[in-house]
């Protein structure tokens, strides 16, 4: 235990999704589960890739292993991040950091009591949209990923999709009332095409939002020495972004990319993520200890493909960098933080004070 935050990895992961589970109990006492399957679970139609009767149980199961690494096949190599359960782990801490910043909320965007068709993407482990589907039990929720990598079971209006969000979509104009980004920082590499088709799958005076943090690390006591590890993850992990040929920087450009997309009404809302429980209030340090428990999960994911096969970075080397950012991430004296931001946008049309009507 380090300062009030359990360690036991399979302790957290039941935490974390007994939370998702609850927000079901809240809206009703009566509920059940539908099984995930192949009817539930699809691969996007492409001409040039595998039709969507393709089964789940193929290729896309096939997983790379590289370092010690699980990492996705299907379009092998456009995403960075493992896909293994050390990742599964950081990106459910991740979920519950932005419900505690968010103060329990799943999102900002004014989307009204009734909306009908929800698309998460880049949807991860799937928590956010069990969470929404479990809000919404009117609504449809699709999720859709490069990896198969969601629960066994999912509320019965809930379905996921196998696809690349950087081909065109497969899904039709108009079609949905809300779609939510989160966490695909180094994962497009044409931004004003993903909020184009972002665009055309909203209906009239629907909304889009989209949540990042930044790579960048600051303080505000100049308690990082410039020339220290803190300010070189940065350095680092920005120049990777670039060359990579996708951009960690999402979180500095997304707003102007949204509104230049014809977004209307954008709005930004930013946020202080402390690495340690250093900083001042219950809920800043809070933020904080579950930040670092991240960090501490999810930093060699985030680091061993963009420094290896990028930029060019041998292993040892990797892990000696990773080192150096541990020790630092313990340090009381170094009082770092990143910035998370969130932007919403309404497509131009509709009634904005309505409800979304249904299907």
């Amino acid at each position: 235990m380090r300062s009030g935050v359990p360690t036991d990895w399979l302790l957290i992961r039941n935490l974390l999704r007994a939370h998702s589970f609850a927000i079901l109990c809240l809206a009703s006492i009566s509920f059940h589960f539908a099984c995930w399957d192949i009817a539930k679970y699809q691969l996007g139609a492409r001409s040039d890739t595998e039709s969507i009767t393709t089964s789940i149980t193929s290729s896309v199961l096939n997983y790379k292993y590289e370092n010690g690494r699980r990492y996705h096949s299907y379009r092998e190599g456009e995403y960075w991040g493992p896909n293994d359960e050390k990742q599964l782990n950081q990106l459910d801490l991740a979920h519950h950091l932005y419900y505690l910043t968010l103060s329990g909320e799943l999102y900002l965007a004014p989307i009204g009591n009734n909306p009908q068709r929800i698309l998460d993407v880049g949807t991860g482990t799937g928590i956010w949209a069990i969470d929404m589907a479990y809000r919404f039990p009117s609504a449809t929720v699709i999720g859709n990923d490069l990896s198969p990598t969601q629960p066994n079971y999912v509320p019965p209006n809930l379905y996921f999709e196998v696809d690349d969000v950087e081909a065109e979509w497969i899904h039709r104009p108009n079609s949905f009332d809300f779609i939510h980004v989160r966490g695909l920082y180094g994962c497009v590499r044409d931004w004003p095409k993903f909020y184009d088709e972002a665009y055309r799958a909203l209906r009239p005076g629907g909304y889009i939002e989209q949540v990042e943090m930044s790579v960048v690390l600051e303080s505000d006591d100049n308690s990082l020495p410039e020339d220290g590890i803190f300010k070189l993850w940065g350095k680092v992990s920005v120049d990777a972004g670039e060359t990579f040929g996708k951009t960690l920087r999402i979180c500095d450009l997304m707003k102007g990319y949204i509104e230049d997309a014809g977004f209307e009404g954008v709005t930004q809302r930013v946020y202080k993520w402390p690495i340690g429980p250093w900083a001042k209030g219950t809920k800043m340090k809070e933020i904080g200890a579950w930040n670092r428990m991240q960090w501490e999960e999810g930093i060699e994911g985030w680091a061993i493909m963009l420094l290896t096969k990028v930029l060019g970075w041998s292993f040892t080397e990797v892990q000696a960098y990773l080192g150096r950012m541990r020790q630092a991430m313990n340090d009381p004296k170094q009082h770092a933080y990143h910035r998370l931001k969130v932007v919403y946008g309404r497509k131009p049309g509709g009634d904005q004070d309505e409800d979304f009507p249904g299907y």
